[in-house]
Formats: C-alpha cells, structure tokens, sequence
C-alpha cells in the first residue's frame, strides 16, 4: 500500500481506527496530527467517536491559524501545533492512552526500552513530561521542551504518549511497538527479576546478518505457491488481529513441495501485507526485486535439517515473551492441549537464533517444536501452517495463563504418570 498516495484526513482516519480496534484508546481518547506540505496541519476532531470517524470528519487547521472543518478540532491541538513548529523533522503527531504506557505514566516511571532490541531500535530512547492540565498551555510547554531535547516518544505524567514521527505510520509503528513492550514488561514483573539487554547486545542485534541472498527472477508462480500466499496473508493478518504479531515484527514461512519456501518481507506493515509482498526464496535465492526477513537463513536451515517440518514462525506475543525476558521456566504441563502441542518447551541464550542458526536448527524437533530466545522472540515450527500458528497461539494462550495463575494459587502440574497416559493416548514421540 503507497500510504503516501493516502490524502491526510483518510490516513488519520485508517489510524485512528487501528488505534481503536487494537484497544489502544478509547472512544473519546486520544488523537492524531498530520502536517502537509503547505503546512496546514490535519487533526482529529474533539467529542466524536474514535470508532466510527469519517474523512468528513477530520479538522484542518490552516498555516494561517483558521479552522476549517465540521467540528471542533481535538482540545489538545495547541501542543500539536507547537511539536509541528519547533521540530521541522516531525510530520505527524500521534497522542493516546493505551492501557500499558499509562500504567506507567499513573506510576510516573518509564518502561524500559532494552527488553528486546527492536523497542530502542524503532522507538529510540524516552522520557517523561510532568503533569498538566489536558489543552492547557502549560501541558503544551511541557511537551514542547521534552521535544526541543530530541526525543520523539515523550511519556506524560497521569496522562499517556505523545509520538511525534516523520509521519503517523511510523508513529503509530512506534506506539504500538512501544505499547507491546510495557505490557510484555508488566506481564514479567509477575514472574521474577527482568533480565535487560545491554548495549553490546543491542549492538549484536543491530549488526545482525540482513539477507544477502543472490536473486531470482520468477516467471512463473505455480497454484500451490499462490494458495501458500493465500493463506499466509491470512494467517499473518489472524495474528496481527489476535496480538501475536505487531506491524514490525513476525515473520512466517511455508515449504512447498519441491523445496523452495515463501517467507514475509522485512520492514513491511504485517497489517497490510498481500500476497504479492511474499517472498519466495529456491535454492539459496530469493525472489528479485524483494527483501525477505532476516531470520531467512534460520528458515532455511530448519527446513534443511527437518524434512517433516513445513512451516516455520517467529513472533513476539506479549505474554510467552514474559519468559524470554525473565530466569522462569515456562512449562506446558497445565492442561492436556498445551502438553500435547508444545511438549518440551526449550529456551536458549539471546543471539544464538541469529549468530547460529544451524545449531539453533539443530534443537528444533518434534518434541521441541517451541524455542523461546532470550529477550528476543518465539520460535515455532509445524507440520503444516496451521499447525504452527496452532502451536504458536496455545502458546501464548498457556503463557497468558500461568501468568494469570500467580493471582489465584500454585501450579498444580500434570503428573508424570498422566503425562505417560498422554504420550500413550495421542501417539507422541517420547
């Protein structure tokens, strides 16, 4: 998709609506600036329904200071308009109170940026502003001088974020990926002392290997390369839906029968991904014209190793990444599914996955379909597609779970008598 093609009240309007369908604000919470070329700034409207907003709906406040439009612009433009003015690298300004980050600014701390190193990569480092009243102009300054020291991701004290951003697709980027990283910190805090990244790691995951790969020039797509396209975009956007994927990160690939695989993008919104945007990689080659994610070599090694193994996933969900991030041991012996599908779930030290993808291949095995990389992500393999993304959402769903658990009681796990009655039942390897 050419959001740039996008006029400026239609992109606050597909935003917006995002925001609000991914529970990131409410229906009178939060709102969004975009500045056009002949600065005039585009903003969301005061008191109408962030669901159900309408391009008609949107306000224009013009360079000249007039308004236009069929309502009221959002209360808080004034610190809009002053991000806009004082930083001319800032074209959209993106506020909102999502349940994770304001836990922090109620708290007035701010959640760390070194849980996983995709959060300081894309959101930079960030600070807190202190409270004042909504629309006042002295929340304006507040802002305004968090912003005239660099940062672009400015906390606010007992309010929520403001984001400023190139445009309101890298912010929303920021802010979901910022938003994703305080709950996986909130849902940690229940499991032991968090585990940072520090800067060499982060310099590690910085430098890690991009694909390289020698391209191909495909002419012609088989029915089974474009029905694996099909249902990957659906399954990707399941997962996006579902809060298994954010836009940044997730990467999903599928065997076809003669070898080759189709993998997703690197960089590409993983909500607006369409089959096009796949790319196949044969033989060591990846389709011109394309870049493939940068765990492709560890696809292709897993592939290389496990013939029975068709599908691959590598994703960040907030509650399974708590034990990535943290010394506690995630166990699936909660119910008989979750045994049945995970089995022995291993996890290994942060940047094997991508300093040594053959021997992190090598760990991979029917009775360890699930790895979990410290403070970097989740890595889920299956017989089919489906069975990946099974996998990968009881996973999370037994995450979610024994997180749950520390408010109600002790783990009573399946015996191991009862797990040898499963193994029985259901045929497992053992």
């Amino acid at each position: 998709m050419k959001f740039e093609l996008l006029h400026p009240a239609d992109q606050l309007v597909m935003m917006m609506n995002r925001i609000y369908y991914r529970g990131m604000t409410t229906t009178s919470g939060g709102n969004l600036s975009i500045r056009d070329e002949n600065g005039d700034m585009w903003i969301t409207p005061s008191g109408i329904d962030k669901g159900m907003l309408t391009r008609d709906d949107i306000m224009c406040v013009k360079a000249d200071g007039s308004i236009q439009g069929r309502h009221k612009p959002s209360s808080e433009y004034p610190f809009h308009l002053s991000v806009l003015k004082r930083r001319p690298d800032i074209g959209a300004v993106l506020h909102a109170h999502s349940p994770g980050l304001v836990a922090f600014s109620i708290a007035r701390k701010l959640p760390e940026v070194r849980l996983i190193p995709s959060v300081k990569q894309i959101c930079g480092e960030i600070t807190i502003a202190p409270y004042a009243l909504p629309g006042s102009q002295q929340l304006g300054e507040n802002i305004a001088v968090e912003f005239d020291k660099g940062f672009a991701v400015v906390l606010l004290e007992n309010h929520g974020v403001v984001i400023g951003a190139q445009d309101i697709f890298q912010a929303f980027m920021m802010f979901e990926t910022l938003e994703t990283s305080a709950l996986l910190q909130i849902n940690a805090s229940k499991l032991g002392p968090i585990k940072l990244l520090n800067p060499q790691q982060v310099d590690a995951y910085q430098a890690k290997n991009r694909s390289d790969l020698p391209a191909i020039a495909v002419l012609h797509h088989s029915s089974e390369e474009n029905a694996a396209r099909r249902d990957l975009i659906k399954l990707i956007r399941r997962s996006y839906e579902q809060g298994l994927f954010t836009s940044t990160q997730g990467t999903y690939s599928v065997r076809l029968s003669d070898g080759s695989f189709i993998i997703t993008p690197y960089g590409l919104d993983r909500a607006y991904l369409e089959p096009e945007d796949l790319v196949l990689i044969r033989n060591g080659q990846q389709e011109s014209g394309k870049r493939p994610s940068r765990s492709v070599v560890l696809h292709a090694e897993i592939y290389q190793q496990h013939p029975d193994m068709q599908s691959v996933l590598v994703a960040h969900p907030p509650n399974i990444m708590a034990f990535a991030v943290t010394d506690a041991q995630f166990d699936p012996r909660t119910i008989p599914e979750s045994y049945i599908l995970l089995r022995d779930v291993q996890k290994i030290p942060f940047s094997q996955n991508f300093l040594d993808p053959k021997g992190t291949a090598k760990k991979t095995a029917t009775k360890t379909p699930v790895i979990i990389c410290e403070n970097d992500c989740v890595i889920v393999t299956g017989t089919s597609l489906l069975n990946a993304f099974d996998r990968l959402e009881v996973a999370e769903f037994t995450a979610r779970s024994i997180i749950a658990s520390k408010e109600v009681g002790a783990i009573v796990h399946i015996s191991e008598s009862e797990i040898s009655d499963l193994n029985i039942a259901f045929k497992l390897e053992t």
